[in-house]
């Protein structure tokens, strides 16, 4: 093998790759999971925002350090708070794709090699694993974002026997993403000891898989919480699609042949890896079985053992890239554009489908055109930070994705797309409680009155509701557009 130094690292390059990501895979602040963590940022910015319904993102806080880090980041530099979430997300971008050049350093000796895994790496940032419902890497930050590097990083460490190093980079895991850190923290323990072994030195017993089993106690399932995590079918395996399961084996199929090079055809870390990756595969695979069939189990599936997959599928397309431009794409740059540009094309035109009504990328500080995040950012500028709205518990399949709490600033009723994934993780009462009652009493929302609304101010004290348009007779709206109404409840 060849030693790393700094000199071996294209820092200018993977800086121009970051950035042709981003052009390709685009940037979404707001969407999906940022509904939970961007208000946990806030909140610790400004402790007065959401007095009401904060417990859906706060106990997510309290299980890390990645809102803690990103708030104490925009107070030490005193900058925009999106331009320093959009800073992190590039950065973080960058870091994953520096650590994929170091693995690719370790199994390639041709400079083409390495640059074809990390550039195949940069072209399927937001590929889909399997049926975990994650990408490689999100089109928004989130835990994930930071996690992601630290683990290839970590298990880089942990293969070059840097186990201070290793350590470290566990650390750092656990402290922004605990759970994806455990996926990191056995794959690089297992790394080493296949790796010590291989070369006769002696090796840990194999007792670092074990890392996964110490689940805590089993909470009690009741009705409020079945009824919230039988939004999540991706937590149990058994309901997965079956080109969801292909997802699962094809890979490790194709890790088994790179591992059982017996001619020696491959680099000897390609083979090794690969190994190791099959038996990490199939270890959270058993695992997933274990903690997802068996019914008293069910509170246990939140555990996502699965989501062990997003590592798996990181190394192999670093492997395959390698691969591809050791035997395909050489030196001859047509190739490199015959494969490359067909392929970014399509993930952009994925990408376009998924975010139809907003820009591809939305730059800090730049007005949105997307009507929902108008009405949000209206909100945020001309609602005191008490209010307490209600809007389309199913909201968020209508405004792509975006959060309305992590735009607007203001507390809101449960909804049922993400608040639901909050309560799943948490199975102890009363939240689930909490967010069943708000979701019924939202239930009939298309169909609501005047009446309807001043019902839930009843119960539980709003003063504002997001709605579309038609209006509504007998409510007050200083707001509209094309699309939505924010109206008052006086």
């Amino acid at each position: 093998m060849t030693r790393l130094n700094l000199k071996d690292k294209p820092y200018l390059g993977l800086l121009v790759l970051t950035f042709a990501a981003l052009l390709v895979h685009g940037y979404h602040p707001a969407a999906e999971d940022a509904e939970i963590y961007i208000p946990g940022i806030k909140k610790l910015l400004n402790p007065a925002l959401y007095p009401f319904g904060s417990e859906f993102f706060l106990n997510h806080a309290r299980l890390t350090q990645f809102e803690r880090l990103i708030a104490a980041t925009i107070r030490i530099s005193d900058l925009p708070f999106d331009l320093v979430v959009f800073a992190w997300y590039v950065l973080s971008i960058f870091l994953t794709l520096l650590a994929c050049w170091d693995w690719s350093a370790e199994c390639f000796v041709e400079k083409e090699s390495r640059f074809a895994a990390v550039v195949l790496v940069a072209a399927l940032l937001t590929l889909p694993v399997a049926g975990t419902s994650l990408y490689i890497a999100d089109q928004y930050l989130t835990p994930r974002s930071l996690a992601l590097f630290a683990m290839l990083f970590g298990a880089h460490a942990a293969w070059r026997g840097r186990y201070l190093r290793f350590g470290a980079w566990s650390v750092f895991a656990v402290l922004i993403h605990p759970l994806m850190a455990v996926f990191g923290i056995t794959y690089g323990l297992l790394l080493a000891g296949m790796k010590q072994s291989a070369e006769g030195t002696k090796t840990q017993p194999m007792w670092c898989l074990a890392a996964f089993a110490d689940v805590g106690l089993l909470p009690a399932c009741t009705d409020a919480y079945r009824a919230a995590v039988q939004t999540r079918s991706y937590f149990f395996i058994l309901q997965w699609q079956w080109y969801e399961w292909i997802g699962i084996f094809a890979p490790l199929l194709l890790l088994w042949w790179l591992g059982r090079d017996k001619r020696k055809k491959q680099p000897p870390a390609v083979a090794l890896v690969s190994r190791a990756l099959v038996i990490y595969g199939l270890f959270y695979f058993m695992i997933a079985l274990l903690l997802t069939i068996p019914a008293p189990f069910e509170t246990l599936a939140r555990l996502q053992p699965m989501r062990s997959l997003q590592l798996l599928y990181a190394f192999l397309i670093i492997l395959g890239g390698g691969l591809l431009g050791k035997y395909v794409l050489k030196r001859h740059a047509l190739r490199w554009v015959i494969l490359f540009l067909p392929l970014c094309a399509g993930m952009w035109f994925v990408q376009r489908q998924l975010f139809p009504m907003s820009p591809h990328i939305e730059w800090p500080g730049v007005a949105p055109s997307n009507n929902w995040l108008r009405a949000f950012e209206w909100i945020r500028g001309n609602t005191p930070s008490d209010a307490f709205f209600a809007i389309d518990p199913n909201y968020m399949l209508s405004d792509d994705q975006h959060g309305f709490r992590a735009v607007a600033e203001r507390s809101r009723l449960a909804d049922a797309v993400k608040d639901s994934g909050a309560v799943t993780m948490f199975p102890q009462p009363p939240l689930a409680e909490h967010w069943l009652e708000e979701v019924t009493d939202q239930r009939r929302w298309p169909a609501f009155k005047a009446a309807d609304f001043y019902r839930l101010q009843r119960k539980y004290g709003i003063n504002w509701v997001v709605r579309l348009r038609p209006a509504v007779a007998g409510l007050s709206c200083p707001y509209e557009n094309e699309e939505l109404l924010v109206c008052r409840l006086d």
